[in-house]
């Protein structure tokens, strides 16, 4: 199947990253969010990067407009009938996803491929919304989006080798690299990271040492471009909890144990750069 139009469900900080992708792509995008705030929010935030492309002589102002032009915008999941390929990019929250997927069983051509850039929750839980398990995959793009190159490509149990090779070509023509996962949860990235995070949260937790100097010996003595805490506040902390609490419960390993700052910080609504506090101040 020949895919022209791309829907993305949710037109936050990952969702208008890969709509944005999809749209420099050549295909033409239908953003999905349940409110035109969210979607002007989305639109925006797609404008200002194109901006600052156009701005670094990264492509024209006239290149800009078009891929602009190519992005329709939604606040009704039935719109998503005239997708070829949907990826759903909402909140990391079991309930919300199952029931995105399955309403969109019922709206989508039986042939299209549902993805979902879950960065933690297993995909045979989320095929089992629908009756196209063969046709459900993750799509785990990396935050920032467009400057990020890797995509996870987790298979299900009943995933395809047909969805899976449509999957990553058009990763490839996303201009990322994939690398395939397999279905456990947080699959690898997120396996290997945010225990990371939550272990420097510990650190933090304990007294061990200031956010500051965590995040310099994690960006000194490691290498990283970025250190564990302000890379938390970034992805968002009700994210990383929803990550830790779905190892938690997968693994039922106590190593995967959220730290109690973590959950603290998330139910004082600290959540990081989008709400202008989190281990730092915005």
């Amino acid at each position: 199947m020949e895919i022209k139009t791309f829907g993305v469900i949710g037109a936050g900080q990952m969702g208008n990253g890969i709509a944005q992708v999809v749209a420099m792509s050549g295909l033409h995008v239908i953003m999905n969010d349940i409110k035109t705030e969210f979607i002007e929010k989305g639109l925006g935030n797609i404008g200002k990067n194109l901006d600052r492309s156009v701005n670094k002589g990264k492509m024209t102002e006239a290149e800009k407009i078009a891929v602009l032009g190519r992005i329709k915008t939604s606040v009704e999941l039935a719109d998503m009938a005239s997708a070829d390929f949907v990826v759903e990019a909402a909140t990391e929250n079991e309930p919300i996803k199952f029931q995105i997927f399955k309403d969109l069983d019922q709206i989508c051509n039986p042939e299209v491929i549902l993805a979902t850039n879950t960065s933690s929750i297993p995909i045979g839980r989320i095929a089992n919304q629908t009756g196209r398990p063969d046709k459900v995959i993750g799509m785990h793009f990396m935050n920032p989006v467009p400057v990020m190159k890797l995509i996870e490509v987790i298979k299900g149990l009943a995933t395809s080798d047909e969805t899976f090779d449509t999957t990553w070509e058009l990763a490839v023509k996303f201009g990322k690299t994939p690398a395939e996962a397999n279905d456990f949860p947080g699959f690898i990235a997120n396996r290997i990271l945010l225990p990371m995070i939550n272990e420097a949260v510990y650190c933090l937790y304990h007294g061990v040492g200031k956010t500051e100097d965590i995040d310099t010996v994690m960006k000194l003595g490691m290498n990283h471009p970025m250190g564990p805490l302000a890379l938390a506040d970034l992805i968002g902390l009700d994210t990383c909890l929803a990550v830790m609490e779905t190892l938690y419960d997968g693994f039922c390993d106590s190593k995967y144990r959220p730290c109690p700052l973590l959950r603290k910080y998330v139910e004082a609504g600290w959540l990081g750069r989008k709400t202008g506090r989190g281990f730092y101040e915005y």
